[in-house]
């Protein structure tokens, strides 16, 4: 019988992420879209169609809607990107998919699209 103190942690799932970026779900959430190619789109989602990844765990890397960082920037949406997780960027509302996408170091998880 295990009691509190001996429990190990032995349960794990993989994925295949290299990197992880938190978005804040709020923030997305309180600008209305804003993003992609008709400026509808929430930023996570968005950011994901852009760099053509795959769902959940197989994608390439992880872009997650958590709930609030307690940022709250107006015109904006807080990304943090898990590498590098001690500066946190504010995302204006129409910015450039491929620029955001270079600055959280993603370009390469691209899926080349035939």
């Amino acid at each position: 019988m295990e009691t509190a103190g001996n429990r190990r942690l032995t349960d794990h799932v993989r994925s295949n992420w290299r990197k992880a970026v938190l978005v804040c779900r709020k923030c997305s959430k309180k600008l209305d879209g804003g993003f992609g190619p008709e400026g509808n789109e929430r930023l996570a989602k968005a950011l994901r169609k852009h760099l053509a990844l795959k769902k959940g765990r197989k994608a390439a890397a992880g872009i997650v809607e958590v709930n609030c960082l307690g940022v709250c920037p107006k015109g904006a949406v807080t990304v943090v990107n898990g590498a590098q997780a001690r500066e946190w960027l504010l995302v204006r509302r129409g910015a450039d998919l491929d620029e955001l996408a270079e600055t959280l170091d993603l370009l390469q998880d691209r899926i080349a699209v035939s």
